[in-house]
């Protein structure tokens, strides 16, 4: 494991979307970190987000937002915080843990207790516990310095196609 300062990390104000990104692909993080977005014209993103408003209305008052880093869909409290995240579908399944664990380190960090994630996927009735143990601590120090180095990059890396590209808000930017 590489050394790690916590007070370095904070103010990079790494989110949960860059480590699920960094897990997806990189030329994703880069652009994303930089400002180039296009989850705005993405049809698969607008799905996303309505399925977010649209399930478990009554817990979406209890979104929780600190800064402009950690922002989970909603939690329960229950002798500790039980973080859930609602997703569209489980193709990016080891993203969205690595991004609720990432949230689970990001909070205990801060002295908040909490007990576990849960992601949800409401379009086929599941949902998957996610919890942090100490390798993936390690792992998440890991990845937080990987991001903080990869992103003093001037250009973003090369187009690498994987399965997923087809759906993702990128595609016309790197393939067309």
């Amino acid at each position: 494991m590489l050394p790690f300062d916590y007070n370095e990390f904070i103010k990079l104000k790494i989110t949960g979307t860059q480590i699920a990104y960094s897990i997806v692909c990189l030329r994703k993080l880069w652009l994303f970190s930089n400002y180039i977005s296009f989850e705005h014209t993405s049809q698969y993103v607008e799905l996303g987000k309505i399925i977010d408003q649209t399930s478990f209305k009554r817990d979406k008052k209890y979104e929780w937002e600190i800064g402009d880093t950690i922002k989970v869909d909603f939690i329960k409290v229950k002798d500790g915080i039980i973080i859930h995240e609602i997703k569209k579908s489980k193709a990016l399944e080891e993203a969205h843990k690595w991004q609720v664990k990432y949230y689970i380190f990001y909070l205990k960090n801060k002295g908040i207790k909490v007990l576990k994630g849960i992601i949800h996927y409401p379009k086929i009735f599941r949902k998957i516990e996610v919890n942090l143990n100490k390798k993936d601590e390690n792992l998440i120090k890991d990845k937080l310095i990987f991001i903080k180095n990869f992103l003093k990059n001037p250009k973003p890396p090369p187009v690498e196609r994987k399965k997923y590209c087809k759906k993702c808000a990128y595609f016309e930017f790197c393939f067309i």
